[in-house]
């Protein structure tokens, strides 16, 4: 054994925590490690003192003894029946090319110093489904059936792959670990079982439908319920749906991703609707109704009032879309087109001259009055 100072071999403070014994450790292994250093004594012998070190430092107990005796704490006869070490010895025998040592250093790389039992049962994949409804759908919710090809836990081995439907045996390469380490120089590389394909489990007898897969593949229908109101993108949740559990996992979800078609009339905004709608001048002027349909289907009547102008827009209250969860509605937004007539018969162009003469009262063109004010003093004389 050295009697070196453990903290000064690893170049590190005696108030040093766990985290920064192990990062220096790792550093000085990786540096001095005879794979590295082949046929150099000295390096050999600063392996061992270094590994020495560490195994001391690292444990909380012999760390306490060793800042409390020293080197003391570790000699041959000190607290312990038949002079034996209370807190073990160190067997540093180098013989096999240091690859036990070095495995064990890096092991928590890995996952730790023992190996880690495999899941043997696998949970299915999710699965995403993009569905498209109209707008009148999304008004008033539908249920929609809908088929996707996916996987379902094979009935004939109970999704286990096996002939006998039973649980497959243990895999004997990784003992049921589904993982298998393997060492390239001074590297120990974890990889999944090629045997069992880290499952844990060696399939023998495969299952003759699933071919020992432990599930099929075929066409799905599922009935999806779109409630009243819903929204572009909105994202529903049906538990189990999804692709099939292996041997015994549980099924994944599926997720319907709603899309809204474009209306050929109605704008969605929200909660509420908009639109746009032709009126004739007369109409404009003189006043009148027009008849739209609802979202809903029904007929609705818009009062336009006498006066109306080009793109007024014209609120209807509670004829917008519905609210999820709400028992309230948005709003309808008119906004008016007045149409200028074309292709105008004699007899019309008549009345219409007619009506420009009797015209040139301000009052009926307030609008046009105003701005003829504020041009006129741009005008060259």
């Amino acid at each position: 054994m050295t009697e070196r100072d453990y903290y000064e071999i690893l170049g590190i403070d005696k108030s040093a925590n766990g985290d920064e014994i192990k990062k220096s450790f790792r550093k000085l292994a990786m540096q001095y490690h005879p794979d590295r250093n082949p046929g150099d004594k000295e390096a050999e012998a600063k392996f061992k003192e270094i590994n020495e070190a560490y195994e001391i430092l690292k444990d909380e107990q012999k760390r306490a003894a060793y800042d409390r005796y020293g080197h003391q704490a570790f000699a041959n006869g000190m607290g312990g029946a038949g002079g034996g070490n209370p807190f073990g010895g160190f067997d540093f025998n180098f013989g096999s090319g240091f690859s036990d040592i070095f495995s064990q250093v890096f092991s928590d790389f890995m996952g730790g110093g023992q190996q880690r039992a495999a899941n043997y049962a696998v949970d299915g994949d999710d699965v995403r489904y993009n569905l498209e409804i109209s707008l009148e759908e999304a008004f008033s919710g539908v249920e929609k059936e809908i088929s996707l090809p996916s996987s379902a836990t094979c009935e004939k081995c109970h999704g286990h792959g096996t002939k006998d439907g039973k649980e497959a045996p243990v895999c004997p390469h990784c003992q049921g670990s589904g993982r298998v380490r393997m060492q390239k120089g001074f590297f120990v590389v974890e990889q999944a079982c090629p045997q069992c394909q880290g499952s844990g489990r060696k399939v023998s007898e495969p299952c003759a439908e699933c071919k020992g897969k432990g599930f099929v593949r075929q066409e799905k229908t599922i009935k999806v319920k779109i409630p009243a109101g819903i929204e572009e993108g909105t994202r529903m949740r049906i538990p189990g749906a999804g692709e099939a559990g292996v041997r015994g996992g549980e099924n994944g979800d599926l997720y319907v991703f709603v899309g809204i078609k474009e209306h050929k009339l109605y704008a969605r905004e929200g909660a509420n609707l908009y639109t746009r709608v032709p009126v004739s001048m007369i109409c404009a002027a003189l006043g009148g109704k027009v008849e739209i349909p609802s979202i809903g289907g029904e007929k609705l009547e818009l009062n336009i009032e006498a006066g109306s102008q080009n793109d007024q827009v014209v609120r209807l209250k509670n004829q917008g879309m519905t609210m999820m969860r709400s028992k309230g509605r948005g709003d309808l937004f008119v906004k008016l087109r007045v149409e200028v007539p074309v292709n105008l018969s004699a007899k019309q162009k008549e009345l219409l001259e007619e009506f420009r003469a009797i015209s040139k009262d301000d009052k009926c063109q307030p609008e046009a009055k105003s701005f003829l004010d504020k041009i006129k003093d741009l005008f060259v004389a």
